[in-house]
Parts: structure tokens; sequence; C-alpha cells
């Protein structure tokens, strides 16, 4: 059977890789006898919606096109910021009879048997307002926490000497540069890198692409 990756960080650079998830994703498909012909990779903030996820789209779609057997996801969280979301993503690969399997949380959208998971549903939508409450918890810690340093004088803003050097920028920017390279505009690199038109505009002026 074929299998498409679909993998997903907040961010390009040192911080995060979508490697870790598409090496574990690829160890589940060589022991499940799957056939990954294609990887699809996002650097996007998991608060985005899906019409803004221009790699996710690509891989549902390429799925649908293809006849692709199973997409495969390290968690449900990868393939929508909210409930709704989700089950939007999981609909449109059932209606095409493709099979969805999400590694942290054991489930596929069909069984060994070809049968729908009757409980997908419903763990979707319970995993998925528990994500949610613990994003708006992180939220109020967050404005929390600055509202608090602000109140006893700090202040926000990037620090004295904190600038990043050009190699440090060439790496952390390095799929922005490689698109720019191959032709692409600025708006499709920013929706293809996960990033926004701005920082795609100042890394071309910069790089002198």
């Amino acid at each position: 059977m074929k299998a498409v990756i679909y993998a997903r960080v907040s961010s390009t650079g040192e911080r995060q890789s979508t490697s870790r998830q598409v090496a574990d994703l690829t160890d589940y498909a060589n022991r499940n006898g799957l056939e990954v012909v294609e990887v699809y990779e996002e650097y996007i903030s998991g608060a985005k919606r899906n019409e803004e996820r221009a790699v996710l789209t690509e891989c549902i779609a390429y799925a649908v096109g293809n006849k692709v057997g199973v997409v495969l996801f390290s968690e449900l969280s990868r393939c929508g910021r909210a409930v709704w979301e989700v089950l939007d993503t999981i609909r449109t690969l059932k209606d095409n009879g493709i099979n969805a399997y999400f590694q942290k949380e054991g489930l596929s959208l069909f069984g060994t048997d070809g049968k729908e998971n009757p409980y997908l549903a419903v763990m979707v939508s319970v995993l998925g307002v528990c994500a949610q409450m613990e994003r708006e918890n992180i939220a109020f810690r967050l404005n929390s926490g600055r509202a608090k340093y602000i109140a006893d004088g700090g202040k926000l803003g990037r620090k004295v000497g904190s600038v990043k050097s050009k190699e440090r920028k060439q790496e952390e920017y390095a799929r922005v540069i490689r698109s720019l390279k191959q032709g692409k505009s600025i708006r499709d690199t920013a929706a293809i890198c996960g990033v926004s038109v701005s920082t795609v505009q100042r890394v071309k002026k910069e790089f002198g692409l």
C-alpha cells in the first residue's frame, strides 16, 4: 500500500525540526509494509488555519489524486488547529477511501478489516477540546507573566547584542533562500516555508536574491 507522510513544526532553524516525525513515521511504514511515496514537511504555526497550510493542502490533494492508501501523521494536531478542521481533514480522506494514521494516539481512520473506526470522531473531539483548552491556558499564563514583567519595570523587545549574524540567518532561513533561488515568488515561499511575507522580503533583500 502506498503512503505519504505529513510532518509539521512551528518554526524553522535549530529550535525545531520535522526529522524526528519523519523518521518515526518512516519506521512505522517499514514495519507495516507501507511504501512511502512522498514526504511533506511544513514549517508553520499550529495556530494557523488549514487554509493557510499550503503543504498540508498539497499533501491531501496528492493523496486523493494519486490513490494513496494512507496518510501518516505524528499526532492529531498536525492536521488542524481546531476540532472541526481535524474532522474536516479526516472527512475528506474518508470520502476518498484514504486511511489516516495518527502515531501518538495510535488511531486509524479505518481498521485492518477496512471498516471505519466508529470511535475516531469521538476521540478527535475529546482530544481536540483538551488541546484547545491547553493552548488557551498557555496563552493566559504567558500574557499574565508578560503583564507582571512590565509592571515590575521590565522592558520587552530584543536585548542588546542579540542581533543574529548573517551566517546564523543563512542557516535559519535555508529553506526560504532555497525556495527563492528556485524562482518561487515571495508569497509562495512564505506559504511553503511557514513564515511571513515580510520575513521573505527581508531575507530576499539581505541576501540579494
